[in-house]
């Protein structure tokens, strides 16, 4: 008899089965490394926090709904990164749920198990999982807004434009991408005659109503606080810079997504076992316009968030690596064609495997290998529940009132302001960014100023003296790391503003 593995047959009789199975396993996996070897939150999600607490329409983070929904998970979680964590996770679920959907309607459902599992290793390598924030955030949203812009130019489903309408305006509350993602949506419906079609009725005018309703307080506060500029266009004599840092940029991009080429090599002919019949995945025929929208937005969202990031000289490509990669995993099989052969299935289960669990044995290995082979500090090793409760107590017990703001270096300070009482956090190098507290209003409520220790006397940095001239320096506290190695202990300086009156 022939035959066939069960995971074959499982993605043939019951994909959908296959595709929550996989997506729970990963989500599962990225929990229990936060929970065992995260002591502290990664990235800066201690400070988004911290600018959660304070509810603003608006900061210098960008638009709010990222920013609230992480202060909402934290508290509903009884003040513990836990919540936050889940709440990334859930995303990462909605994500590969909604693509999974999106291709079960392009190309049925065994092959649209092939695109999510290929998307899965992409997203692995080319965005964070747990560092909840806009690009977090704005994954599920745009995946959704594909779905449901196929749903109604595609299939002509005009009950799709209310879900449709909701998901671009919390886009434009998660992200400044937004506009440039929307704006792709909008060439390709005016580009093609069923998205021309779609735009005559009346519909799109509602779904834009809705839009402006959702995004208008935070399109006021950005009127009220004179950030819609233009960004300044570079020079003539930037351009090869700017040129060269998109090139890596998209060289970036590719890299995050080898793992698709390497599957689809180790997919040919030429590993295929002498006289060997593989198993075949089906689908239906591909309409034209389907596999254009594909193409499109594999394309689209890559080339110009490449190019709009290079001109202006970003970090990171626009929207992030995770939005303009979502569909290159569809985009594959589409380009695949009607019938796909698994050659040496056991083969690419071990290479897939590999590519989704790699990023995580990485931040695992970093976190216990790397404090014993150099003095680098991993973030994530910090022992912010320690920090937070130290300089809480301390200051209750020296003033006889609770903690209401803390000030220094803003990475420490955002740990402090990760406590059970929320003290507020003060950016005192650039106020600005703090609306919520100034230095008057500091002063009067009291508060701790901390800071990296580089002596056992603790002195403060000169900036921090300057701006604090009247702070009595404390003996240092030293801290231990998750895993200490040859690094040496985290000092941190401290010194207490008294509240007034006190």
């Amino acid at each position: 008899m022939r035959f066939t593995s069960l995971v074959i047959e499982l993605i043939r009789a019951r994909p959908r089965l296959i595709v929550w199975i996989v997506v729970l396993l990963q989500a599962f996996m990225w929990l229990f490394v936060a929970l065992v070897f995260y002591r502290s939150p990664p990235g800066t999600l201690a400070t988004l926090l911290a600018f959660g607490r304070e509810y603003q329409v608006g900061t210098d983070l960008g638009p709010p709904l990222p920013v609230w929904l992480a202060d909402i998970a934290y508290r509903a979680a009884g003040g513990h990164m836990f919540g936050v964590y889940v709440l990334a996770e859930l995303c990462e679920i909605a994500t590969f749920i909604a693509l999974y959907h999106l291709s079960r309607a392009v190309v049925g459902s065994q092959q649209a198990v092939l695109a999510v599992l290929l998307t899965m290793t992409v997203l692995a390598f080319s965005s964070s999982a747990l560092d909840f924030g806009p690009l977090v955030l704005a994954r599920p949203l745009w995946a959704l807004l594909l779905l449901h812009s196929w749903q109604i130019i595609g299939q002509r489903r005009g009950n799709a434009w209310f879900a449709w309408s909701i998901e671009a305006g919390l886009l434009l509350l998660t992200t400044p991408a937004a506009i440039f993602l929307l704006l792709l949506l909008v060439v390709f419906a005016v580009s093609t005659g069923g998205g021309r079609r779609t735009l005559r009725a009346l519909d799109p005018l509602f779904a834009l109503i809705v839009v402006a309703v959702l995004a208008l307080p935070y399109a006021v506060w950005l009127m009220r606080a004179e950030t819609l500029a233009m960004p300044a266009l570079p020079q003539l004599s930037e351009l090869n810079g700017r040129a060269l840092h998109a090139a890596w940029l998209l060289g970036g991009l590719v890299l995050g997504a080898a793992a698709i080429p390497a599957l689809t090599f180790l997919n040919t002919g030429l590993f295929a076992g002498k006289g060997e019949e593989p198993p075949i995945i089906y689908r239906p025929p591909v309409e034209p316009l389907a596999r254009s929208f594909v193409y499109f937005f594999a394309l689209a969202p890559v080339l110009g968030g490449v190019l709009i990031s290079g001109l202006l000289g970003l970090e990171s490509v626009v929207g992030g690596a995770g939005v303009v990669l979502v569909t290159s995993g569809l985009a594959v099989v589409v380009a695949a064609g009607d019938l796909i052969a698994m050659r040496r299935a056991r083969m690419l289960r071990m290479v897939w495997a590999a590519a989704v669990v790699a990023p995580a044995i990485g931040v695992v290995l970093g976190v216990l290998l790397l404090p014993w082979t150099g003095t680098g500090e991993i973030a994530t090793s910090m022992p912010a529940r320690a920090i937070s409760d130290f300089f809480d107590d301390s200051f209750a017990r020296r003033t006889n009132h609770r903690l209401r703001a803390v000030a220094g270096e803003t990475q420490l300070a955002s740990l402090i302001t990760l406590h059970s009482g929320r003290p507020h956090l003060f950016i005192d190098a650039d106020p600005a960014r703090t609306p919520w507290m100034n230095q008057a209003k500091f002063n009067e409520t009291g508060g701790v100023v901390v800071w990296r220790a580089s002596d056992t006397a603790g002195t403060p940095p000169p900036d921090i003296l300057k701006r604090f001239p009247g702070i009595v320096p404390e003996v240092p506290r030293a801290f231990e790391w998750l895993v200490t190695g040859r690094q040496q202990l985290l000092r941190i300086g401290w010194a207490i503003v008294r509240p007034k009156g006190t």
